[in-house]
């Protein structure tokens, strides 16, 4: 079944469940944790998903989503070797 654009959608959780189209930009969470800034600026223009990426690093770092993994399994930050530290940690 081929996959629709969502329009409008603010939260990771709800675009996956629904099957929208959605560009895997999950691996921003391991350039983001490994960077060990302590403060992030995330500047891009108006409809470019900073909610919607909030939302993603929200849901994978929080203990009230805790038994959401299935929400991440097929996307590329559950395949990286490297992050199944991060993984065990907060999922």
């Amino acid at each position: 079944m081929a996959r629709t654009v969502g329009i409008g959608y603010q939260n990771y959780q709800e675009i996956i469940k629904d099957n929208a189209f959605y560009i895997n930009k999950t691996l921003f969470l391991k350039k983001w944790w490994e960077s060990l800034d302590r403060v992030s600026l995330i500047t891009r223009p108006r409809r470019f998903g900073k909610t919607l990426n909030m939302s993603m690093v929200e849901q994978f770092f929080s203990t009230d989503y805790a038994e959401c993994g299935v929400l991440f399994e097929n996307m590329n930050i559950w395949k990286d070797k490297n992050t199944a530290a991060c993984r065990e940690n907060f999922q």
